[in-house]
């Protein structure tokens, strides 16, 4: 994505939507999480809001966030990061030139029922994991949780016969691998680990079975 317009609409809708940005500094090993505060409406210019306490050292960062189906991904450079007057978590910064356009879904996804917890167990090195479920779909599942719920889970990692459950009467066991770990702040939570899973290893009836559970949680839907 290099038009002007585009990258300013895509800044938009994530500041709208209040959405984590995860920024990945080239000098250093630690993630800066932050959020896009405002989009000048005429100009090529945003603000980033830091979380407190965070700080963003000199020169290169990566900036990456999820846009609806899409990861989107961007990288700035400042010698200092310079930030507004008095107000220190505020960095008013030049839209990228270009903006990259990764991993969109190629499968719909299916949002749990509020309310309702569908949940995901599972044992990693000898520790037992139960993380609820937030989404779903044929190509893999979101699940959240603390950050000390979610030690050890990093992306890469494989998880072997994982059970999902799905409803009272709706359970799948399956094998997937961690593609995407990101931190938020939830107003209900306080802060909590996304996680997003995809399908491996799945034979022809497993396929078969996923379709039929994705059809049943439709219906409930509708």
């Amino acid at each position: 994505m290099t038009d002007e317009h585009d990258i300013g609409d895509a800044l938009t809708l994530l500041a709208d939507a209040g959405e984590p940005i995860s920024i990945y500094p080239a000098s250093a090993t630690n993630v800066v999480m932050a959020r896009i505060k405002s989009v000048d409406p005429e100009n090529p210019y945003f603000v980033v809001e830091l979380n407190e306490g965070e700080f963003l050292p000199p020169g290169d960062a990566t900036f990456v966030a999820w846009l609806r189906s899409a990861k989107i991904q961007f990288t700035l450079s400042s010698p200092d990061w310079a930030s507004k007057p008095n107000e220190p978590t505020l960095i008013p910064l030049e839209f990228p030139l270009k903006c990259l356009v990764l991993n969109r879904r190629a499968s719909a996804r299916l949002e749990t029922p509020l309310g309702v917890y569908y949940m995901a167990s599972f044992v990693l090195n000898g520790k037992p994991y139960e993380l609820q479920l937030y989404d779903f779909s044929a190509g893999g599942v979101g699940m959240r949780a603390s950050p000390r719920d979610a030690v050890g889970l990093h992306v890469g990692r494989k998880l072997q016969r994982v059970r999902l459950e799905l409803g009272p009467e709706s359970v799948m066991i399956a094998d997937l691998e961690i593609r995407l770990s990101r931190t938020f702040r939830s107003f209900l939570l306080g802060e909590q680990v996304q996680i997003g899973c995809q399908f491996i290893n799945l034979s022809p009836a497993m396929e078969d079975e996923l379709k039929r559970l994705l059809d049943k949680l439709n219906s409930k839907h509708r």
